[in-house]
């Protein structure tokens, strides 16, 4: 799923370690790090163009949203990390929730569009994606399509959709379905999720299921399918995106973010990261690059293979009001988790 680097990655000169998670580190005395939980490549690209614009270098450290978000909450004032990236928001929201973040510069907020970040200024959206219902035309025609995201829990969908409740985007999924239906509605449609789907490990398995007609459909974030095409295709030849839109539950648009830490000892190197990566050049990167996510910053253009961000009619949901711990606790008590 590694979308290609730039060309100028290629020749750039970078003061960059990729470590692995429980490494020791430091960032020299100018240098920042980056604990990273978007995807390697893009950061990868974003830090190569940070550091030839501005001669900082930085460090990458990887993981996922949760085990990133935890280990910052753990780590508190001691933690190594100057800035925190994330695929979807709910971690940015458990580090904000921890008060761990240092306001974003007004500049870089302002460089981002108000949809696309909490409106206290604590964290700035650098990316997003959308929920999209993956399909098979060959087993579920169209004119079968769910109206809702709720459609799925009721009894005519059982046995025939797939969704992979362990990942962190599906449970950004659920937590943005908790702000907009509440604790009652969302933990009965857990409960008809329990009854009807098909659990498998990651968004990539649940595509290749679709595409391999093992089950009907299942519920994505739409980058995965664009990302298949743009290689082989051989996972999602069979499969076809369904957008809910009407600000249903299912036309959910997930914020990946960007923080400073307020322990960071190089506050001034680290605002100008933020800054690179929301700004033109940062967001450039997602329109000509093979991430398939979506640009966030102002005026800025994704990738034209999209269906552009206006058109989704996304729910209006308050990223910085996710409750992540919330959504895991109702994932459990439906015999998800």
């Amino acid at each position: 799923m590694s979308p290609s680097l730039p060309s100028f990655l290629k020749h750039a000169t970078l003061a960059t370690a990729l470590l692995a998670a429980g490494q020791v580190f430091a960032a020299d005395s100018v240098g920042i790090v980056v604990y990273n939980a978007q995807h390697e490549t893009l950061t990868k690209a974003w830090v190569a163009g940070f550091t030839e614009e501005t001669g900082i270098p930085v460090t990458i450290r990887n993981g996922d949203d949760t085990e990133m978000g935890n280990q910052l909450v753990q780590e508190g004032a001691a933690s190594p990390a100057d800035v925190f990236l994330t695929e979807n928001s709910p971690a940015m929201v458990l580090v904000d929730n921890a008060k761990l973040f240092a306001p974003v510069a007004p500049a870089t907020l302002e460089q981002v569009g108000s949809a696309y970040r909490p409106a206290h200024g604590q964290w700035v959206g650098i990316a997003a994606r959308s929920t999209v219902f993956v399909y098979n035309p060959a087993k579920l025609p169209e004119k079968d399509l769910p109206k809702s995201l709720m459609d799925l829990a009721t009894p005519a969908w059982k046995g025939r959709w797939a969704a992979s409740p362990a990942g962190a985007d599906f449970q950004a999924i659920v937590a943005a379905v908790l702000e907009q239906k509440g604790e009652a509605a969302t933990l009965e449609w857990l409960k008809g999720m329990k009854a009807n789907f098909t659990a498998y490990r990651g968004n990539s398995s649940v595509l290749k299921a679709v595409n391999a007609g093992q089950v009907d459909s299942g519920v994505i974030y739409h980058y995965y399918a664009f990302v298949d095409q743009s290689k082989t295709g051989e996972n999602s030849k069979n499969t076809a995106l369904h957008y809910f839109k009407h600000q249903d539950p299912g036309a959910f648009v997930s914020i990946s973010g960007g923080g400073v830490l307020k322990s960071s000892k190089h506050q001034e190197e680290a605002q100008k990261f933020l800054q690179y990566i929301t700004g033109k050049q940062g967001q450039e990167v997602l329109r000509t690059g093979n991430s398939f996510e979506y640009a966030v910053g102002k005026d800025s253009a994704s990738n034209p293979k999209l269906v552009p961000l206006k058109d989704l009619d996304a729910p209006k949901v308050d990223a910085s009001k996710l409750d992540s711990k919330k959504a895991v606790e109702l994932m459990t008590q439906a015999g998800l988790l």
